[in-house]
């Protein structure tokens, strides 16, 4: 598989370490400094290639949106219409200072962002945090987290679930993207655990009866 990555930090490089191991195709794209761009596409593989985010988005049987959410707008901009694509967002409304949502409850970054594309199949998925992915240890505590997906596309959310397969994750579908209003908040209830009250890189991991 083909797949477009718009934003090239340490979550887009960190899920594509995974994917290139299982060799998908891969171009990066959106970074103001083209010689880090291409030092990270290299740092990932032999092959993998460079671009702008439009032609990350022609290129992509799969389109992963990484990047901070203050630009996602912005890059989604750059990307094009994405008409057909799938859309795989793994941003989440953070504010740039991590002190809260920038949007929440009533609507979500997932359904904000998808509004810029509406002919994508957008799916949001919020993976481990990017000091797991980039760890040696695929497991947290010695458990296999679990990964939530929601959108409105069931064909795209089974590309996407396999895709985080391949992280060494559970995916587990969480239903239609309006439910990325909970999403959401439950991730940033992880980044406070995780930073501002120390307990370091941590995860979910759901038990079903």
């Amino acid at each position: 598989m083909k797949i477009g990555i718009i934003g090239a930090g340490k979550m887009g490089t960190g899920l594509a370490k995974y994917w290139a191991r299982s060799g998908h195709e891969l171009m990066f794209s959106f970074s103001r400094d083209e010689a880090k761009l291409r030092s990270t596409a290299a740092s990932i593989g032999v092959g993998t290639r460079v671009g702008t985010p439009a032609e990350a988005a022609s290129f992509g049987d799969v389109v992963l949106l990484a990047t901070p959410y203050a630009v996602a707008g912005e890059a989604l901009g750059a990307a094009g219409a994405l008409e057909g694509k799938v859309l795989f967002s793994c941003v989440n409304a953070l504010k740039p200072d991590m002190s809260g949502m920038a949007v929440g409850t009533t609507t979500s970054g997932a359904e904000e962002l998808a509004k810029l594309v509406p002919r994508a199949r957008f799916v949001e998925a919020l993976p481990s945090f990017a000091e797991i992915l980039h760890s040696q240890a695929a497991t947290v505590g010695g458990a296999v987290p679990t990964v939530f997906y929601c959108g409105d596309d069931s064909d795209a959310k089974g590309i996407v679930a396999g895709l985080l397969r391949e992280t060494s994750v559970d995916p587990v579908d969480a239903g239609p993207l309006v439910n990325a209003r909970f999403l959401e908040p439950a991730m940033m209830l992880l980044v406070q655990l995780a930073y501002p009250l120390g307990m370091g890189p941590i995860a979910i991991k759901l038990f079903k009866a």
